[in-house]
């Protein structure tokens, strides 16, 4: 029961349905003309989003981890225009406490050795986290 096959090919229905959508949210005048234009998808540069599983081999059993690729999705441009002004916001508020790479990790260690935060008993933990969304 993980997933279920579809007989059919939904791309056209979730397609007008996000143009729906946008063509609803202008029209109430809810978003301008200029917002309206970047998010509303083109028919012919979309397809449905991809599902693939990258395996996870340093794992016993080797389970899989699902990748989604909205690369063309009839939703990127929203997302995309959603990120140019969300973006700035998170990256304001999260700049302190995140830490986006292994470069970003050690940057952060000799900050906060340079600060005397590091100790001999300072404690690192790490976390596996196996289901983000239940």
């Amino acid at each position: 029961n993980a997933f279920i096959e579809l007989s059919s090919n939904s791309f056209n229905e979730i397609l007008d349905k996000v143009i729906q959508l946008l063509n609803t949210l202008r029209g109430k005048n809810f978003i301008r003309k200029w917002q309206y234009e970047q998010m509303i998808p083109d028919r012919t540069n979309c397809e449905l989003a991809h599902l693939y599983f990258n395996p996870k081999t340093h794992k016993d059993g080797i389970p899989v981890r699902p990748i989604e690729s909205t690369i063309h999705a009839s939703t990127t441009k929203i997302s995309k225009f959603l990120d140019k002004i969300l973006r700035p916001i998170f990256d304001d508020k999260c700049k302190d406490t995140t830490i986006i790479d292994g470069a970003s990790l050690i940057t952060e260690l000799s900050k906060y050795n340079k600060k005397g935060l590091l100790k001999p008993t300072t404690l690192f933990c790490t976390f596996d986290i196996r289901n983000l969304y239940t």
